[in-house]
């Protein structure tokens, strides 16, 4: 039985849909109406190893942050749903990835606690259409809706298109080690029995 989940989101700024396959083979299809952001989840999907369909129609004729931060409460809920009850998992993820100038540091914990800690300041305010101060808003809502820990720490960067693009790609590194089966554990990795 594969772990995956389908879930959709409607409101006045934002009408999204997540597919997500965990144990995928990186296939994707993104719409958001925003190249960059398009990009970036692309390289999610591709990098984790997650099957993932979105399409977004939001409300960017006012900016992209509703459309952004909205996918990201969204893909939280589909990572959520996907992982299941966690029995077996290894919990934890991590991942340095290097990215020509930009060296980007994702560590995650799927322990039922929401939180982020971001800390990466970009030279430039966009890249293409994509406001670069979204990249904290969408994780920050992944953290809350997934309910999962997100450590994030730029290493090093001078280019914001690459700083952006080894984020998203260590957090899908870190993701798809923290979600992959381990048969050690009988159970969940969690000396309290439940996550």
């Amino acid at each position: 039985m594969g772990r995956n989940a389908k879930v959709k989101r409607v409101t006045k700024e934002t009408d999204i849909a997540i597919r997500m396959e965990l144990d995928g083979e990186g296939k994707s299809g993104v719409d958001t109406g925003i190249g960059f952001f398009d990009h970036m989840l692309e390289g999610f999907s591709k990098h984790g190893f997650f099957d993932l369909d979105v399409k977004v129609k939001g409300d960017l004729e006012v900016d992209g942050h509703h459309t952004v931060e909205d996918a990201g409460i969204v893909l939280g809920n589909a990572i959520r749903e996907a992982v299941g009850d966690k029995k077996g998992i290894k919990r934890y993820g991590w991942f340095v990835l290097p990215m020509d100038d930009a060296l980007a540091l994702c560590a995650v914990d799927l322990c039922g606690r929401p939180y982020l800690q971001f800390d990466c300041n970009f030279p430039n305010d966009m890249v293409g259409d994509f406001d670069t101060s979204l990249v904290k808003e969408f994780f920050y809502a992944v953290s809350y809706s997934a309910a999962m820990n997100i450590h994030i720490k730029m290493l090093s960067g001078e280019n914001s298109h690459h700083m952006a693009e080894a984020i998203f790609k260590a957090f899908a590194k870190a993701l798809d080690m923290a979600t992959s089966y381990d048969d050690r554990i009988s159970d969940v990795l969690s000396t309290k029995g439940s996550l």
